[in-house]
């Protein structure tokens, strides 16, 4: 690809830009130089690089690869501290009677799972069905009923949040919109 130095224009040939007409000097057909070999230069024998070396192994290199068969044996080091404890023997286990938990005795009542229209917490849209806030997209705190159940639908007289006239986000009606701050006027 050529890029023009003048107008940034790219183009994939040619001697001038065709954006602004700036002549590529360096890109006019000029031959190829001739190429001579030095005299001195060492040329390879092996064509494509796969002939087998003579190379034997030193015998003064020592090798530092494992053996297959057993090595030195395990020893211990006498300066060494070791981390492990010794056998305890039986310890007696007593109850702490005086232990706080911090936590209250058990009355057996239970808080009920939200069932029905459930309000998001992030946008305060009410949603009868649905795991997803339709209004912003973050989980609805809900439990799995039987059977939906059918919302109510009603205006904005009702507390129902209406389109914002600018951005079209839903808005409460009388409020100024969250994603743009254009007030919100109940549709009549």
């Amino acid at each position: 690809m050529i890029i023009c130095p003048v107008c940034d224009h790219v183009q994939s040939e040619g001697e001038e830009c065709e954006g602004c007409g700036k002549r590529f000097p360096g890109l006019m057909d000029i031959p190829a130089p001739v190429v001579t070999p030095m005299a001195e230069l060492e040329l390879t024998h092996h064509a494509g690089g796969r002939v087998p070396v003579d190379a034997p192994a030193l015998p003064e290199l020592d090798l530092t690869r494992l053996r297959s068969g057993p090595d030195l044996p395990a020893m211990s080091v006498p300066d060494l501290e070791l981390t492990r404890s010794g056998a305890t023997g039986d310890v007696p286990v007593a109850r702490m009677l005086d232990l706080d938990t911090g936590r209250a005795q058990d009355d057996g009542v239970r808080t009920a799972a939200p069932v029905g229209a459930v309000t998001c917490r992030y946008c305060r849209h009410v949603q009868a069905e649905g795991l997803l806030c339709d209004g912003c997209g973050m989980r609805l705190p809900r439990a799995r009923v039987a059977a939906p159940v059918a919302a109510k639908r009603g205006g904005a007289d009702d507390g129902e949040r209406v389109p914002c006239p600018s951005c079209h986000v839903p808005a409460w009606p009388g409020r100024s919109c969250v994603a743009c701050g254009t007030k919100v006027e109940a549709e009549t």
